[in-house]
């Protein structure tokens, strides 16, 4: 598809301005066509006629996407964004670059993926096959990944230790693929999401196949009891007051009677 603009000038250079301002696009976007080259009026007052300039361009999904993307952008309030297409396989990227970058992305990337989400679907209305836009700015994309396979991680590891299992937030398809193929390398855990539209999450739990990793009892970090003279450490005091109050009570032995000084006296019968 074609989209084209004839423009009028002084010159060949500003009939192309003039054309390329029709068509809404930089002139190193167009192609030209000179269909009639000035001529200068004879004596300054008869005749001549402005150089006639056709700039044409082939409308593709990315062409369509950024005027819809920057009629979106104006329409917001958004002024002094720059978009930089990057034309990738299957799809396009579309950078962002400007002070307001900060109020397009919006809460946790909500306004940031609205966008993409509407721009992605006028860009699919211009061919029949999938077009998919991707539309970033200073790398947030990037930096939201890793936060979530940080997050995934994390949740999935605890899943697998205590059999617990944990809800993430709402998320887009985009972020709920990257919190399951994170899962998906945690041995002892799995996810699966819940919820419909716009309220659809992750959930990530242990794995039914795998038992959960048990900590240690506190019995078990007990050092084993040995016997005096084998060595090791001290048995526990409860230990020593057991053993005390269960051996039998000494009894004081009974002192034998003094003898007497002149040996044993007997009674006169």
């Amino acid at each position: 598809m074609v989209k084209e603009a004839i423009g009028e000038g002084a010159t060949v250079l500003e009939a192309q301005e003039a054309a390329c301002k029709a068509l809404g696009v930089e002139s190193h976007e167009a192609e030209f066509e000179v269909l009639q080259m000035p001529e200068k009026k004879i004596l300054g007052i008869f005749g001549g006629s402005p150089a006639k300039v056709r700039a044409f361009i082939t409308i593709t999904p990315a062409n369509i996407a950024k005027e819809y993307l920057t009629g979106v952008l104006e329409a917001m309030g958004v002024t002094g964004i720059a978009i930089d297409v990057e034309e990738v396989e299957g799809g396009a990227v579309f950078n962002l670059t400007g002070d307001d970058v900060g109020f397009v992305i919006g809460r946790r990337g909500e306004t940031l993926d609205a966008l993409q989400y509407l721009t992605g679907l006028v860009a699919n209305h211009v061919e029949n096959s999938y077009y998919r836009i991707t539309i970033n700015t200073g790398n947030y994309r990037e930096k939201r990944e890793k936060t979530l396979e940080v997050l995934a991680r994390k949740m999935a590891i605890r899943a697998s230790k205590t059999g617990r299992t944990t809800t993430l937030e709402p998320m887009n398809p985009y972020e709920r693929r990257i919190i399951h193929t994170t899962v998906q390398k945690v041995t002892g855990a799995i996810s699966w999401s819940e919820g419909v539209d716009l309220g659809r999450h992750v959930v990530i739990g242990p794995d039914p196949e795998c038992k959960p990793a048990r900590p240690p009892r506190r019995d078990d970090r007990r050092p084993p009891y040995r016997k005096p003279g084998q060595g090791g450490s001290r048995p526990p005091r409860s230990a020593n007051k057991t053993a005390v109050s269960s051996a039998e009570p000494r009894v004081p032995k009974k002192e034998a009677p003094a003898a007497s000084l002149y040996g044993k006296i007997e009674p006169k019968k």
